[in-house]
């Protein structure tokens, strides 16, 4: 790979679930959703998906718009959208939803999960990683919506689970949580 876009702007790396994922699925139309500010959309755009990354915050969209301005990206979209809203209304190879679902409106996770996978192609991926609170677990973090355990499995049921764990994690502050992590491929 080329120049690493995330250090040269002060972003995280990709998260390592992205990375990972990118070992089998090849460059296709995809979504970043709560893509913050494009740590996984540059670095799939520069492995060349097409990307379109989405998030609620006008400021973050904004920093990656100049960024993807700037490297003359012309793969990577970034545009503002409430996650919550669940009308994605365009279908997508793969859909990352890194660290995302828990900030969002409990009310609206499920329509967001099924909104997802209908916009999913036949044979493509959803990637989710999201903060669990079990009895063994609670967490932490007070976060407005946390997985209950084998909750995203159940969600999933028919999809191919590529990768599925509830595993310990540290977050990128320190807190240790439990996460439910799982890439499914969708029935062709």
């Amino acid at each position: 790979m080329t120049v690493d876009l995330n250090s040269r702007y002060g972003l995280n790396s990709a998260h390592s679930e992205v990375v990972d994922a990118c070992k089998i699925i090849e460059p296709c139309d995809t979504l970043d959703m709560g893509c913050s500010n494009g740590r996984n959309a540059l670095y799939l755009g520069q492995l060349g998906f097409n990307v379109v990354a989405v998030d609620a915050n006008p400021g973050a969209i904004d920093m990656l718009q100049s960024i993807v301005s700037e490297e003359k990206m012309t793969n990577v979209k970034a545009q503002v959208y409430d996650i919550n809203n669940a009308c994605l209304g365009v279908d997508y190879g793969f859909i990352a939803c890194t660290v995302t679902l828990m900030f969002l409106d409990p009310a609206r996770v499920d329509a967001v999960i099924a909104d997802m996978q209908e916009r999913t192609l036949a044979g493509g991926y959803n990637l989710i990683v999201c903060a669990m609170s079990t009895e063994e677990h609670p967490c932490p973090v007070r976060f407005p919506f946390t997985l209950k355990a084998g909750q995203l499995r159940e969600a999933y049921e028919g999809w191919e689970l590529i990768k599925y764990n509830e595993d310990i994690g540290t977050m990128h502050n320190g807190a240790q949580l439990q996460f439910a992590t799982m890439l499914a491929r969708k029935p062709g």
